[in-house]
């Protein structure tokens, strides 16, 4: 049964809806509303509220920009970020090394904040490091744009290997104390530099937290029912919380559900339970929403990559079907709980779907985030400059993963900046 496209407002009769076809569980919390100083961004029931006033809003998602080398650079993407009505954008607060790459890493002048040796890691606090990071939360204020600060993905796997070794297991990182308490000493270091800003939005516990990794797989303590990441996510939160009583906290997850009655699909003449539904991922996305200290629902959206043996020429998938039911699920749930909503993540390949399928996708209770922002003109080492991995500027242009959208590309830009103008009518 597919629910009515209407009950993307989240309504509560939609989650009440939800409920009697098995998508949401009968699970509720009573958010209560946090007193914050003047200009905190905070939640207001199920909404985001800035000094009394709603806030809604188009985000976007910049990884790179803590990695980028010159001021002017920083300076320039945030007047772009401005100029198009973005009001919050998300960006990585880690980028962590090993000790033997140090010669590499001061030689291109990568940004890093951890250096790994044996089982322990050393923070950078230099020009090279955290120095960038406070440069980026400064200009974020100049320019009033607020920032959801991510504390770790992949980089997850550096505390296994350090700590547990090459045999361990993914999920070891949310069970295993030592890294926990590593993995909390490197979050406080971040709470405790910039918590006194009013440009944080919100601190993020881990980008797209899963049970198995890219190279780790999962363990059998990390299975569909298990709430390993649930119990991960309380602990985290709880714990910033304690650090900082007034910035949100939200997981980072994809957005994963745990039903009673997973959705399947058919592939191969064989009937496959759908890993975004039957908590093989590791999430319960409603039973995160529903921690105390999680103050907002993230959720992210790709079916382009999840469902490749699907998605093809002469297909009956439908990438933008297939999108607006993982957004009508999420809605429903955040509805039911009571707590904002967020799209924090999602993108499609192909100027032509973009400029099609995003004007659909784009409805959102509170705030949208694509993925991701581009910003042209960039001049450090003279517009070319690999930055890690395959990530690089290239002729001015920031790192460009077939997500990435910029101004010059006005058929997207233009539902981009629409999108915003309408979002900011909304917040009064």
């Amino acid at each position: 049964m597919r629910l009515s496209i209407s009950c993307l407002f989240a309504s509560f009769a939609c989650a009440v809806l939800a409920d009697a076809v098995g998508r949401v569980s009968t699970r509720g919390v009573t958010p209560q509303k946090r007193e914050v100083p003047a200009g905190y961004v905070t939640t207001s029931g199920a909404g985001f509220e800035l000094d009394g006033e709603p806030f809604y809003f188009v985000g976007t998602n910049a990884f790179w920009l803590p990695l980028l080398i010159t001021e002017d650079d920083v300076d320039a993407t945030f007047q772009t970020m401005a100029g198009a009505g973005i009001k919050v954008a998300r960006t990585w607060a880690f980028n962590a090394i090993n000790a033997t790459q140090l010669p590499d890493v001061l030689s291109t002048n990568l940004t890093y904040y951890q250096v790994w040796n044996n089982s322990d890691w050393t923070l950078n606090e230099g020009p090279q490091g955290l120095q960038r990071l406070d440069y980026v939360v400064s200009a974020a204020e100049k320019y009033g744009i607020r920032l959801i600060l991510t504390f770790g993905y992949g980089g997850m796997e550096l505390y296994i290997y350090h700590i547990l070794g090459n045999h361990a297991t993914h999920d070891e990182f949310y069970t295993n104390p030592t890294i926990i308490a590593s993995y909390q000493s490197y979050a406080q270091s971040i709470v405790e530099r910039y918590k006194s800003s009013s440009a944080v939005f919100a601190w993020e516990l881990m980008n797209e937290a899963r049970c198995a990794g890219d190279s780790l797989p999962s363990g059998p303590n990390c299975v569909p029912g298990s709430e390993t990441l649930t119990t991960w996510y309380q602990l985290q939160s709880d714990f910033v919380r304690s650090l900082d009583p007034y910035h949100m906290i939200t997981t980072g997850g994809e957005g994963q559900f745990y039903w009673a009655v997973p959705d399947t699909y058919w592939y191969n003449g064989t009937l496959v339970s759908d890993f975004n539904f039957n908590g093989e991922a590791g999430e319960d996305f409603e039973a995160s929403l529903s921690l105390p200290n999680i103050d907002f629902g993230t959720y992210h959206l790709y079916p382009q990559t999840w469902y490749p043996e699907l998605d093809y020429p002469g297909s009956n998938f439908s990438v933008e079907d297939w999108g607006l039911g993982w957004i009508e699920a999420h809605a429903n749930t955040a509805a039911y709980v009571g707590k904002p909503l967020l799209i924090e993540e999602f993108g499609v390949t192909g100027l032509d779907n973009k400029s099609s399928i995003y004007p659909v996708w784009y409805n959102s209770p509170s705030g949208i985030q694509p993925w991701q922002f581009g910003e042209l003109n960039l001049t450090e080492d003279g517009g070319n400059r690999l930055i890690q991995y395959t990530d690089q500027i290239y002729q001015g242009a920031s790192p460009n993963d077939g997500f990435t959208f910029y101004i010059n590309q006005t058929s997207v830009w233009d539902i981009f900046t629409a999108a915003a103008a309408v979002q900011s009518y909304r917040s009064g």
